[in-house]
């Protein structure tokens, strides 16, 4: 059966982790394209104030204070898109929490929490919006991370995690293909962004954790999730940094670990020492009402490849690209 999305502007949405960061942008974005919309996440003031602001300029939107590792949360989250607009078209699974520190060093009870976020909270909400959708159709997105291409040191439990999402998500997107299910399942697979993601974090090092560039603007993964919402795309990468990352990953692993190991770990201890309480938001709510985060370094407004990536030519023509730069890279690294 061949799946038909609605514009954006005929739609209502739902998105997770709405209150800070990749789900405040996409849902201010979705906002001023005429989507109506139900917000959740854990920060209830933040979520009150965009509501709000958003129907301060004539828009339609609702918020539910949810926390997604909790099923009967998630599922209020649904009801209230029933009751307000007669159910939803998207449902857009956001939210996440990162740890950073050693492996050896993360407890197994913040494991345990991360993945009830970043995995649980993503499978529970897919399973919902496909119970909502089954029937009528519509899109449900899941916002993994180029680390489930690449893992990245320092943050080993968030890059298993998100290895978990790509391979729920894939299942899920065959299932129900092969069963005529009028649903597109995506993948968004963001590169570093610029939110208060680091700020959010647990924080096991004795510095503040920082980006490794190259670093987008939270917009370039909100276009993506919009053009997703509207077009049945399989999977979109946010940020020309995370393709060639994950091209390296899967043709030259080996000399991708020395990469990693040599360019990551060092880049991801910022030099200042830390202030802030440990915890982060892995276990309450933290920074919330922000778009951006506290990154020192040059971000990257747009994206030249997820742009083309949404036109299916100059995606192909700009893989040609990355493939001989990918090419060059290992000749370089053999001589």
């Amino acid at each position: 059966m061949k799946v038909h999305l609605k514009k954006l502007k005929d739609q209502v949405m739902v998105i997770t982790g709405a209150s800070s960061g990749i789900g405040l942008t996409t849902a201010r974005m979705a906002a001023e394209r005429g989507a109506r919309l139900v917000v959740a996440a854990r920060n209830e003031d933040a979520l009150r104030q965009f509501c709000d602001e958003v129907r301060n300029r004539g828009g339609e939107a609702f918020h539910v204070v949810a926390d997604v590792s909790n099923q009967q949360d998630l599922r209020r989250v649904a009801s209230e898109a029933q009751q307000r607009f007669g159910g939803f078209d998207t449902w857009v699974n956001n939210a996440g929490v990162s740890i950073y520190g050693k492996l050896m060093d993360v407890s197994a009870d913040d494991a345990h929490r991360l993945f009830e976020t970043n995995f649980w909270g993503l499978v529970h909400g897919s399973r919902i919006a496909v119970e909502h959708l089954q029937q009528k159709g519509g899109a449900v997105i899941n916002v993994g991370s180029v680390v489930s291409d690449v893992a990245v040191p320092l943050q080993g439990f968030y890059s298993a995690s998100k290895h978990a999402v790509k391979g729920f998500t894939d299942a899920l997107r065959m299932e129900l293909e092969e069963a005529g299910t009028p649903i597109s399942v995506t993948l968004i697979k963001p590169a570093a962004i610029d939110t208060p993601y680091t700020q959010n974090a647990k924080n096991l090092m004795k510095d503040e954790p920082s980006h490794v560039a190259p670093v987008y603007a939270p917009e370039v993964v909100a276009e993506a999730i919009l053009h997703a919402a509207e077009n049945p795309v399989r999977d979109l990468v946010a940020g020309g940094g995370a393709k060639l990352l994950s091209a390296m990953g899967k043709y030259t692993p080996r000399l991708t670990d020395k990469f990693m190991e040599k360019v990551m770990i060092g880049g991801t201890h910022s030099g200042r020492l830390t202030s802030r309480p440990k915890e982060g938001g892995l276990y309450r709510p933290n920074v919330g009402g922000k778009e951006r985060g506290d990154y020192a370094g040059h971000v990257m407004e747009s994206s030249a490849y997820t742009r083309a990536s949404l036109h299916p030519m100059l995606a192909g023509m700009l893989g040609i690209g990355a493939t001989f730069a990918l090419a060059t890279l290992v000749r370089r690294s053999r001589a």
